[in-house]
């Protein structure tokens, strides 16, 4: 099996055949404690995007694109976290923490799938609010379920040539000296760190990437809300202004929490990165925001809690 890998990843380029995720090795005396907290987090993030898959398809009231790119993005945020905190929880239990290349290069790949479909879905979205406030007699007509379906489709595929590409370019290049990733996942500034020469070339190549996936689809969505916000003030009913801002902001919420944390992490100036702030964003946007997500969607949207009191009222009495 590691000759196999090797001639993938390029046998003549490195003698590596694995890594070593350090993760939190530094807290040794909290490895317990951190494994309870982020198995409670995950649980939690499993439960919450869980229920909200099985109101927006199951509540009639919630059969509408807006809810169905939601289900979408619950079950984007469940695979993505399944992508990390398996792999975490696993190595706060082991002494072991090696990684083999195939496993680190195929965590990194879904990693950056799964986190640009969240981008995407996040902008779709956006879009779908655009259109509800800014133009709602066409609303049904443009958002009509054979667009939202392509939309979705888009999102979840968009990314894969392009990371496929990406991914094996990273893992077939020189890596020498240590093999310890001062990280607790896959991510590409820790492995970048770890390769032989010059890396200008790729570097370029993610602020490229990153500004296709993470900045653009961020900027059209400030672009959305910005007309939303200008024909929300214009609306002659206080009471209809106040359901417009409370149907955006769990959305702004989210694209603020997601969005901020990953430009700050893979645009900002290699010289200004360091393990310690890697591992806090990325903690944030992997684990943290991932958690608060079902909560703002829940306790922020009328609708989704009414539905909600439905559904536990059914199984209360059942």
């Amino acid at each position: 099996m590691e000759s196999i890998v090797q001639n993938l990843l390029g046998q003549n380029h490195t003698s590596l055949v694995e890594f070593i995720l350090l993760g939190f090795s530094d807290l040794h005396h909290f490895q317990g404690f951190l494994f309870v907290v982020f198995l409670i987090i995950y649980i939690i993030i499993l439960i919450g995007n869980s229920l909200i898959i099985i109101i927006t398809k199951i509540d009639p009231s919630l059969q509408t694109p807006m809810y169905f790119f939601l289900g979408n993005f619950s079950f984007s945020e469940i695979c993505y976290v399944s992508v990390v905190i398996p792999r975490l929880l696993r190595d706060l239990c082991r002494q072991d923490k090696r990684i083999s290349f195939m496993a680190c290069a195929t965590q990194m790949y879904f990693f950056l799938i799964l986190g640009v479909t969240e981008c995407f879905i996040l902008t779709a979205m956006a879009y779908d609010r655009y259109v509800a406030i800014c133009n709602p007699l066409l609303y049904p007509l443009i958002m009509n379920s054979r667009l939202c379906l392509q939309l979705a489709v888009g999102c979840w595929t968009s990314g894969i040539p392009v990371h496929l590409g990406f991914t094996y370019w990273i893992f077939s290049l020189p890596f020498c000296g240590h093999k310890q990733l001062n990280h607790f996942f896959c991510d590409i500034p820790p492995v970048l760190a770890l390769v032989c020469g010059n890396t200008f070339m790729i570097e370029m190549v993610v602020y490229v990437i990153a500004l296709i996936v993470v900045t653009i689809p961020f900027m059209l969505i400030l672009g959305s809300y910005l007309r939303i916000i200008f024909t929300i003030v214009k609306l002659p009913s206080a009471s209809g202004r106040s359901k417009a801002f409370s149907t955006c902001s769990s959305h702004l919420m989210v694209v603020a929490l997601f969005f901020g944390s990953g430009i700050i992490t893979y645009l900002r100036p290699k010289s200004s990165h360091s393990a310690r702030m890697d591992k806090f964003l990325s903690l944030f946007y992997t684990i943290v925001t991932p958690m608060f997500n079902p909560m703002i969607y829940c306790l922020r949207n009328k609708d989704v809690m009414v539905a909600l009191k439905k559904i536990l009222l059914k199984w209360i009495v059942f």
